[in-house]
């Protein structure tokens, strides 16, 4: 699953972050177990290990980012 848009209006629904939330997970999941298969493969193509490694970055980034629109302002 492939997502390219970026969430930035705080008006968007927090049921539907929570499902795109929950999406990414379970993306993350499945791409750190193909990366651990992967790596115990010697004979492994290395950059596309690394593309792997980059993109779970890039989910767990994006994931931290959802959760915080999910966090209220609170005025202090």
């Amino acid at each position: 699953m492939q997502y390219t848009c970026t969430v930035t209006n705080n008006n968007i629904d927090p049921g539907e972050i929570a499902r795109l939330v929950a999406d990414l997970r379970e993306e993350h999941r499945d791409l750190d177990a193909a990366i651990l298969r992967l790596a115990e493969d010697p004979g492994v193509d290395q950059l596309s290990l690394r593309r792997m490694k980059k993109r779970k970055l890039k989910l767990k980034d994006w994931i931290a980012q959802l959760e915080s629109q999910l966090i209220p302002d609170l005025d202090a």
